[in-house]
């Protein structure tokens, strides 16, 4: 055998992350890698008994904005407490290098407006030691992580270093700002980054308004980025768009299927079913689905749950936000809010003010309980459906059930992904081979979701509890966190049980798995406020063999490193 085993995890009952059945066996680490998978293999330095228990390989969040926190925050919350070992950033095209002095509050000012972090836990939290992308890479490594950190390129970053004020006029790059935008690609590739991040959401805007840089940027320069990962050979492509938006659809795809088809650079993009293009999943999955099978690599990002906000009276957005006399409270304390919200002539003017105001569909609106429901019957357990049932108005109904538990309840608007009140769509989305999970937005809308406890919905309600439609197989939705998640990012390095592979691994109690109610905290800096939502059923959670996490609680072993670049398939 030569050296003793570090670990030996024994006797578990093993999704090996490939699809394939589960099966019992050992597995033996060393160094942080997987050394030997079997049964009844010699003993480990430290042993860990996982008889009875589901290991996985730990879970990969393509989609998150931790961008900012990697920078002060050693624990990837709520992420990490839900079995992931290895998140992506950069997406959406939105992040904090490269970016001279010159340019910090534009892009404070950008992630404040389009991931809803508020712009003084960005000035409190970040120090700024970097300029270059590759030092910002550096910043993050030398802090201390709970998880593994590879990056995407942000557009709009690269695109206010390159031009400027114009970028953010949204002026028409020149070839000269094309080429030094593809130069800055390739010293960031040879950095460590895995790829290029974009947005071309028209909804997406800054905090005084306006649209993004990137929103039109055009296709000459997306062709010239793309073309600086095809010359390095490496490097994923990820993409935001309103689709229906542009010109086309038919224009817009055919964008996309002409940069990957002379490039050949893998690229996903956001899909949901949207109230506003509400058969338009269903035309991009097909449309994705034709690429893929024309040897396109094309994906699209889907969530496995309802997509939405939340709503709540310490939150960024309350029902009842449209109405003056509530919008007067805002600046007061939850306490002195809730004490407010209470003295009946207050409930008066603002149930008064809702009516006249009344823009929210009740119908999609639930609470959220502990255990958390994310596929409801709106039929029995919207708000709506409650209000009847208690003969009030759903304003009345709402507005008294938030006064509940000191104005800690928190409600759910389901306005993507739920237009027939179930996840139907989701169901048809997630099935599909053209498909990746992701969507969390973990570190980002700090005060309107906690989506990055996806995991735990895709392990408990999708492979074992629902009931509104068909399940999918465990070792399935396995392989959807783990394999296809890597490889869809070019990190082939993880993802799976076996030997050569990193050993990032999740202990599960699988039948005990279940998410919890999210709950606010004000822990970051400055005092600023976010959702987080913990779960039961985790085990142990390993990094490179080290244990981050016991009975879902942190270790205090940070073995996270910042992954540089694509990473090849062990060799054997």
């Amino acid at each position: 055998m030569g050296r003793p085993y570090d670990l030996v995890i024994r006797n578990g009952c093993i999704a090996d992350g490939t699809g394939s059945e589960v099966f019992s066996a050992d597995i033996a680490i060393v160094d942080g890698t997987i050394a030997a998978v079997g049964p009844g293999l010699p003993p480990g330095r430290s042993e860990f008994d996982a008889a009875g228990l589901l290991v996985t390989p730990g879970f990969v969040d393509v989609h998150t904005h931790y961008d900012g926190q990697v920078t002060w925050e050693s624990r990837m919350t709520p992420s990490s407490d839900h079995g992931v070992t290895t998140v992506v950033t950069g997406n959406c095209g939105v992040g904090f290098a490269p970016c001279r002095p010159a340019d910090h509050d534009e892009l404070v000012d950008l992630m404040a407006g389009v991931e809803d972090i508020p712009e003084v836990v960005m000035t409190e939290g970040l120090d700024w030691t970097w300029v270059s992308f590759a030092e910002y890479l550096d910043r993050v490594d030398a802090q201390a992580h709970d998880v593994d950190v590879a990056a995407l390129v942000p557009h709009s970053a690269l695109r206010v270093f390159v031009m400027g004020d114009r970028a953010v006029r949204r002026e028409t790059a020149t070839p000269a700002d094309v080429a030094e935008m593809a130069r800055l690609t390739r010293e960031a590739l040879a950095a460590g980054a895995i790829g290029f991040g974009t947005s071309r959401a028209i909804q997406q805007r800054s905090a005084h308004g306006e649209p993004i840089p990137t929103v039109r940027a055009a296709e000459d320069e997306l062709r010239g980025i793309l073309d600086a990962m095809a010359e390095v050979g490496t490097g994923v492509f990820q993409a935001l768009s309103d689709f229906e938006l542009y010109e086309s659809v038919d224009a817009e795809f055919g964008m996309f299927r002409r940069l990957v088809t002379e490039t050949g650079r893998p690229m996903s993009f956001t899909l949901n079913q949207r109230p506003d293009y509400p058969e338009g999943w269903h035309d991009l999955l097909g449309r994705t689905e034709r690429a893929t099978s024309d040897g396109l690599p094309i994906k699209g990002q889907v969530l496995g749950r309802p997509a939405g906000i939340l709503l709540g009276h310490d939150l960024t957005r309350s029902p009842f936000s449209v109405c003056p006399t509530f919008a007067a409270l805002g600046g007061l304390p939850l306490g002195q809010k809730i004490a407010q919200l209470r003295r009946p002539d207050v409930r008066e003017n603002i149930l008064a003010e809702s009516i006249a105001l009344e823009q929210r569909r009740w119908e999609t609106v639930f609470e959220l309980t502990d255990p958390p429901d994310y596929e409801p019957d709106p039929s029995s357990s919207s708000i709506a459906a409650r209000a009847t049932s208690a003969g009030v108005t759903p304003a009345e109904f709402a507005y008294d059930l938030l006064l509940q538990d000191d104005g800690q309840r928190l409600f759910l608007h389901a306005t993507q992904n739920y237009l027939e009140g179930s996840l139907r769509a989701c169901h048809e989305m997630l099935s599909s081979p053209s498909t990746i999970l992701g969507l969390g937005d973990g570190g980002a809308h700090l005060g309107l979701i906690c989506d990055a406890s996806w995991p735990t919905t895709m392990l408990a309600h999708w492979s074992r509890d629902r009931s509104r439609g068909p399940k999918l197989e465990l070792v399935s939705v396995v392989k959807a966190m783990t394999s296809e998640a890597a490889d869809a990012v070019g990190l082939r390095d993880r993802g799976r049980i076996a030997p050569g592979y990193k050993a990032d691994v999740n202990v599960i109690d699988y039948g005990r798995v279940r998410l919890r109610a999210p709950y606010v905290v004000h822990d970051l800096p400055a005092g600023g406020r976010r959702i987080l939502q913990q779960a039961d059923g985790y085990v142990a959670t390993f990094v490179s063999g080290t244990m981050t996490h016991r009975d879902g609680q942190p270790t205090g072993n940070f073995p996270g490193r910042v992954v540089r670049g694509a990473q090849p398939v062990p060799a054997d």
